[in-house]
């Protein structure tokens, strides 16, 4: 009976590993690799990380993962290098620095070249965490383990009480008094107690990667349990992200216009500058003397001839103009030149996900740094009614602060400037395209290209929670019961064993269970 347990446990884990391995196979880190055509004009286009050589030249931007080992070349960067040292405080690297692979990018934008072939992956490294939460243990298990190590000592302790009451005080012979002190020990065996949270762990963790949901620790699933507000970021989570420029204007040419854009944009991993880039290619981009991405705000550049250029929001324009409107403005030389519209495709299962939420009393706030007429046009057709617009990444952290003062809170974004309110929420939830600042700072990362799998994953954390209640329970119940019994000598040693084997085959069933049964 035990090992049928056992064997019931073990292939419910390969089952879900089975499952991670392949979603490790089917993901590659992307890198911006830059090569030269015949009129030595620089092109960029993206590789697989598995398909650069040493001395390749590569573009890395803000947000992004270190694809390999690299020395940057040209530009300088701030670097977060804490899955490799621990210490989360970014390190300044400049011209002639190593970049380690696997490291990510904060601030700043360089050229570098490769120096050694690495083969960590953005996915490998969720994927182990992932492994690694399969054998956490969450709250809940560290309270089962505490009330363990009162009740191993006490059921002993009883054992002892059990022989000297029957044999001194009830006359029952030296041997009778004996077995049915055994039976006290076989019977109370803790081992379901160890069975109850892993079992259940395994079996959520695994549904969970099948349908493309990676949670980084165990943790995670049981604080699902206790989320009362889910805030959403809006471009790339409500929103797809994928932009149309549908209008623009500038005093400038059209096609210097369009270069300057083109080529400032081509350094952000924004999805509006990829959007840009997609319809906008320009053959002849500046290079730029000094280039960089500001978190929350756009990109600043300096020409070879000491011109500068601000892109971004109506933030920077500074009362040049009474037309906020726009998605982003053009400066040159601190003034006003050009600005441009994008129209960005609202996430058809925005408006069911936002319901679903909404009829499990789960409230629902729109965060975002874009113009408050954008954001609360995309509120009122999803359905949300609380709107925080024009938000920097530090007023996101703050409001995030201030939202878990009061109640657990679940934060969906995909951007570098969500990562610190990503890190800060109860629950950080990111998804696969999104920045790997971002991805790494979540506990959740959606893999499916959208926030279709949301509601599953709360279903999922609330019933593995709920499963590990339940086998807890059994294993509690059926001690407390089961000991008195076997002390009045009701049950053989021999039957305790089975009956102590039982409990781990229904412990195990009860864990499966989860992996069929409908939690949404």
């Amino acid at each position: 009976m035990v090992f049928l347990g056992e064997w019931i446990e073990h292939k419910s884990v390969a089952a879900t590993q089975k499952e991670l391995n392949k979603l490790s196979r089917s993901q590659k880190v992307m890198a911006n690799m830059i090569a030269f055509d015949d009129g030595h004009k620089e092109l960029i286009f993206a590789v697989e990380n598995t398909q650069l050589h040493i001395g390749d030249l590569i573009l890395i931007k803000s947000g992004e993962q270190v694809p390999v080992d690299c020395k940057i070349l040209w530009g300088e960067a701030y670097v977060n290098e804490s899955l490799l040292t621990g210490e989360s405080k970014p390190v300044q690297k400049q011209k002639k620095d190593v970049l380690i692979g696997g490291s990510l990018f904060t601030d700043g934008t360089v050229k570098a070249q490769v120096t050694a072939i690495g083969k960590d992956t953005v996915l490998s490294n969720i994927l182990n965490l992932v492994k690694q939460a399969q054998g956490e243990k969450p709250p809940v298990q560290q309270l089962a383990d505490k009330i363990s190590a009162v009740f191993v000592p006490l059921v002993i302790g009883i054992a002892v009480v059990t022989f000297l009451l029957n044999y001194f005080v009830f006359n029952n012979s030296a041997t009778d008094s004996l077995m049915r002190s055994i039976a006290v020990l076989v019977i109370s065996c803790p081992c379901a107690m160890g069975l109850a949270t892993p079992a259940a762990i395994a079996v959520g963790l695994g549904r969970a990667a099948k349908n493309g949901i990676l949670f980084r620790n165990a943790k995670s699933l049981e604080l699902f349990k206790n989320i009362k507000t889910v805030v959403f970021d809006k471009t790339g989570t409500l929103t797809k992200g994928k932009f149309a420029i549908s209008n623009w204007q500038s005093d400038m040419d059209e096609q210097e216009f369009k270069q300057i854009i083109f080529s400032l944009e081509k350094y952000s991993n924004h999805p509006i500058a990829k959007s840009i880039i997609q319809e906008w290619k320009i053959n002849n981009p500046i290079q730029w003397k000094k280039i960089n991405e500001i978190k929350g705000k756009g990109m600043e550049a300096e020409d070879m001839q000491g011109n500068t250029y601000q892109l971004g929001s109506y933030k920077i324009i500074n009362e040049q103009s009474e037309d906020a409107s726009h998605t982003a403005y053009l400066l040159k030389n601190n003034v006003l030149v050009g600005w441009f519209d994008m129209e960005d495709e609202i996430r058809e299962e925005a408006k069911a996900v936002i319901n679903y939420l909404h009829a499990k009393n789960i409230k629902t706030i729109l965060l975002s740094g874009d113009s408050a007429e954008k954001t609360k046009k995309v509120a009122g057709i999803v359905g949300i009614k609380e709107v925080l617009a024009e938000k920097s990444p530090a007023d996101k952290l703050k409001i995030i602060e201030q939202l878990n003062a009061t109640s657990p809170v679940a934060m969906v974004g995909d951007g570098i400037n969500d990562a610190p309110a990503l890190a800060k929420a109860t629950i950080g939830i990111s998804m696969s395209e999104a920045t790997q600042i971002a991805m790494q700072s979540a506990q959740v990362v959606l893999m499916n290209n959208g926030i279709q799998h949301l509601p599953l994953a709360l279903g999922l954390g609330k019933h593995t929670f709920i499963t590990i209640q339940q086998n807890l329970f059994w294993a509690f119940i059926y001690n407390i019961v089961a000991i008195p019994v076997a002390a009045m000598g009701m049950l053989h040693p021999g039957m305790a064993a089975l009956a102590m084997g039982f409990s781990d085959v229904v412990l195990a069933i009860n864990s499966i269970r989860l992996k069929y049964k409908k939690v949404i």
